[in-house]
């Protein structure tokens, strides 16, 4: 009896299947994106801070660069740029992408920061896009988010001539374009004045809290901390609404970078 069974045993030890080895992990492919600009795009009064929490996955590690009060001048000239090339460099990753938005800062009537439009904010823009390719980066431009100022019921975009100089930009040296200025217009301009001032980051009558959120300030380059109602700066409902319109612009302009967005 016990003879047959260990027959039996053996019998079934060479009938059952051998169990494989578990396979090793597959490495990970993940990318990066970088956000370089100013106060618009940057954590607390822009887009990018919604923009990395909402709508990338986590293959795609979202770096939000943007500081608030910064011209395409002013960015470079304080070794902003510098970092933002250093996380271009860094290896491992399958892809890296850089938003690169400017405009609002670069505009007259803003020392330390303002640019000539004809002669330097293009030639800014250039360099931004040959630096970011020479780091092994894929640079995407961005053109600035409107402000949400109104005369007599029409959108003052102040900023068209700043969006023509990176359309331009971005057509000669073939970059992608998110032309975000001419999207954000169209909706602000749809939306009327009392409900694109619901954008902001406080309301019009609101006072100021205590512990205030990093703004930009105009009169120094530097920001201080500030929250305020303005025409330019987003509170999170202007985040949301507008990182989502960056991410459709986005999925449109870089087919190879739509499978790592949440919209």
């Amino acid at each position: 009896m016990a003879g047959g069974l260990a027959l039996s045993v053996a019998a079934h030890a060479q009938a059952a299947p051998a169990t494989a080895a578990p396979s090793a992990n597959a490495p990970i492919k993940a990318s990066k994106i970088i956000l370089v600009g100013d106060s618009t795009m940057a954590v607390s009064s822009g887009w990018g801070a919604s923009f990395c929490a909402l709508h990338v996955s986590s293959f795609l590690a979202c770096i939000n660069l943007a500081r608030g009060g910064r011209s395409s001048g002013s960015y470079r000239a304080e070794g902003s740029w510098a970092l933002a090339l250093n996380e271009m460099r860094v290896p491992g990753y399958q892809n890296r992408w850089v938003l690169i938005q400017f405009g609002h800062n670069d505009q007259p009537g803003k020392p330390g920061r303002s640019t000539d439009l004809r002669t330097e904010f293009p030639v800014n823009i250039r360099h931004y896009v040959e630096e970011a390719r020479a780091a092994g980066a894929k640079p995407v431009l961005v053109t600035p988010l409107t402000r949400r100022m109104f005369k007599d019921g029409k959108l003052d975009n102040d900023l068209a001539p700043w969006a023509d100089a990176i359309r331009k930009v971005a057509a000669d040296l073939r970059v992608p374009l998110l032309d975000l200025n001419a999207e954000s217009s169209t909706a602000v301009q749809g939306m009327g004045p009392a409900n694109a001032d619901r954008l902001a980051q406080v309301p019009e009558s609101g006072a100021a809290p205590a512990t205030a959120a990093v703004n930009e300030v105009d009169d120094q380059p530097i920001a201080r901390a500030k929250r305020a109602f303005d025409h330019t700066h987003l509170g999170t409902a202007g985040a949301d609404y507008f990182s989502a319109m960056v991410t459709r612009e986005l999925w449109r302009a870089v087919p190879e970078i739509r499978g790592l967005l949440v919209r």
